[in-house]
């Protein structure tokens, strides 16, 4: 994979690529607490059909990290995932792939420049109109998004970095299968962090949406405005889920085939969680390519 530094907007941003350069580019969204790293396994089953663009996201990794809460919001991190497209296919459309966080910011970019937007594949990720209607009710996706809760408080980048970014470290493998996280690639995530924490939390403190605690469920008129009209996706879909993450539950993604106008498929894999992408590569890239075409 080749590493290198581009401008938007006046931001850098660090970005591995490979594959054709003139082959359909495909634009791959990490998630938290992740960097462009985490499609390592990815990028090889996919590069010989396309162009594999991963950046580390705004406040991640080697990419310029703005100071500021206000500065993390989705809006302007959609805007960079357009620009980077606009850096590698001026005015053109890239297939794009986000996995967590990065899922929220290819929803937002589908939404918003659908026009530039070939196909979408989202990897255990939620749209933001059935993830917020499932936390509204006060069930099992609210008990399992308290850690946002805990994210967004002021000082929760300083637990976080403590002694080496222990606690990040731990809640990355909370509850998920880690027998992928060898001790090399900690390192690497290590290093990735190392600088980092404050503004890959950020993207949680600048984010509107509501999570009540558990068995306290929010009135409609007391969510933040959501026009599902503004919110449909309008070109093919596959979501890919490990049915064993515990930090997002099925009922996430409810309603979401209705907000699909162009087609909508599911697949669903029984032996992998959160971190499928790492704990499923050869199955993910396999199916991933026969929605792409």
């Amino acid at each position: 994979m080749r590493s290198e530094m581009i401008q938007v907007d006046g931001l850098d941003f660090h970005c591995l690529t490979e594959g054709p350069e003139d082959a359909p580019m495909l634009l791959l969204l990490h998630g938290f607490p992740e960097y462009s790293g985490a499609w390592a396994e990815m990028i090889p089953r996919l590069s010989d059909r396309y162009f594999c663009v991963a950046p580390d996201q705004r406040g991640y990794g080697k990419s310029a990290k703005p100071a500021g809460v206000a500065n993390y919001a989705g809006g302007k991190i959609a805007r960079d995932a357009l620009g980077i497209i606009d850096h590698y296919r001026p005015g053109g459309a890239a297939h794009v792939f986000g996995h967590d966080w990065g899922a929220g910011i290819a929803y937002a970019l589908a939404m918003r420049a659908p026009d530039r937007v070939s196909r979408l594949v989202i990897a255990n990720g939620v749209h933001p109109l059935p993830f917020q209607r499932a936390l509204a009710r006060g069930g099992a996706q609210a008990e399992a998004s308290q850690y946002i809760t805990w994210l967004r408080r002021p000082d929760s980048h300083v637990a976080l970095e403590a002694e080496g970014c222990a606690r990040l470290a731990a809640m990355f493998a909370a509850k998920m299968d880690m027998s992928w996280m060898t001790p090399e690639k900690l390192t690497e995530y290590r290093a990735a962090w190392s600088g980092a924490v404050e503004s890959m939390v950020h993207w949680y403190r600048a984010a509107p949406i509501i999570v009540p605690a558990p068995g306290e469920a929010v009135p409609p008129e007391a969510l933040p405005p959501m026009d599902p009209a503004a919110m449909r996706i309008r070109m093919p879909h596959l979501l890919v889920w490990g049915l064993g993450d515990t930090a997002l539950m099925p009922e996430a993604r409810e309603g979401l085939p209705e907000l699909c106008d162009a087609g909508f498929e599911l697949a669903e894999f029984p032996d992998a969680d959160h971190w499928i992408l790492h704990q499923q590569p050869e199955a993910v890239a396999e199916r991933v390519r026969a929605f792409l075409g």
